[in-house]
């Protein structure tokens, strides 16, 4: 990942990077841009903000805007992981809407949960043009590391359910999610794909860091640390523990109907969870569909075996200090 930082100097939760796994955002001062460049910057979407005195991106304006929404202690949710389930999504919504599958049904999960850090070509918003309008509490989709989410946020106590998978049933899928995904580069073959990604060389980063950095800060902030493994092996179960965490009370026979709805082959024929009603010029479902097969132990269809000997001992190696454990089947 390129270098990242919070500067000091800038207003809390608003990030800096340099060009890297995350792409690139670009602070830079009036005084250092020249008629051109500036004018650059106005084709390009930055905005002049006259009260810090200089120019701000469209992906640093986003932040900006959460930032100062934490800070006025505007109640929230945060979704996080490293990509690769909407899962969690449809149960949080289903369970805050009290098993209402009218209410579930009102929008698209992409609508009903913005995604933070999105930036889709039009006609589709960004997600934050698109959480201008939620009213608070507001639930919120990232897939952003620890690091970069907004310091205001974990000072005002939001809640953040953090979905980790393990790392091989992971890279396949977020491997099939690039190939439909047109706003992201093109994969490429799959044994160079595995290698980038053993060295967090793809988008949002390094896995192993993203789900380590959660995991040791659980204990030190509001966040529940969900196994998608456990959800797998018994969904009741995990959805009860989400329902603790937000503080809902449901009945059982609610809980049987989340769960019903929740189920791998009711979202996939959902078109309100589905993302059929995403653009093909941005999810290309002809290629790959979204919701693809969402099983544990789906990796051994696409490691050979050297390949699955030399992330093993990759993955021994990055790991065996962090007392963080996952299944690989179930």
């Amino acid at each position: 990942m390129g270098s990242c930082e919070v500067r000091e100097s800038l207003p809390p939760g608003v990030l800096w990077s340099g060009v890297g796994a995350l792409s690139g955002w670009v602070l830079a001062t009036q005084s250092s841009l020249s008629q051109e460049e500036v004018l650059d910057c106005g084709a390009r979407g930055w905005s002049m903000d006259c009260e810090a005195g200089r120019w701000r991106s469209r992906k640093e304006q986003r932040f900006w805007v959460v930032s100062s929404w934490c800070e006025q202690g505007v109640g929230g949710l945060f979704y996080c992981l490293f990509p690769g389930t909407t899962w969690m999504q449809e149960i949080v919504d289903l369970i805050l809407v009290r098993g209402d599958m009218e209410k579930a049904c009102r929008a698209p999960t992409h609508v009903r949960i913005p995604f933070l850090e999105i930036c889709s070509p039009p006609p589709v918003p960004s997600g934050v043009q698109q959480l201008m309008s939620v009213p608070s509490p507001r639930v919120i989709k990232t897939h952003l590391p620890f690091q970069l989410v907004p310091k205001s946020f974990w000072e005002n106590r939001c809640k953040v359910i953090y979905v980790a998978r393990n790392a091989k049933d992971n890279v396949v899928s977020y491997f099939f999610f690039d190939k439909m995904n047109k706003t992201q580069p093109e994969p490429g073959p799959w044994e160079p794909y595995l290698h980038k990604f053993m060295e967090g060389k793809l988008a949002w980063g390094s896995w192993y860091d993203h789900v380590c950095r959660y995991w040791d800060e659980r204990t030190n902030h509001n966040i529940l640390y969900v196994f998608y493994e456990d959800m797998k092996e018994d969904p009741a179960r995990e959805i009860r523990r989400v329902m603790d965490f937000l503080e809902v009370e449901l009945p059982p026979e609610v809980l049987e109907k989340i769960v019903w709805q929740t189920s791998f082959q009711v979202m996939k024929e959902n078109p309100m969870a589905n993302y059929s009603s995403v653009p093909s010029t941005i999810l290309d479902q002809d290629v790959s569909p979204f919701m693809r097969k969402g099983e544990v132990g789906d990796w051994k269809n696409y490691f050979t075996v050297a390949q699955s000997e030399a992330f093993d001992a990759h993955y021994q190696r990055r790991m065996e200090r962090t007392g963080l454990h996952f299944r690989t089947q179930i």
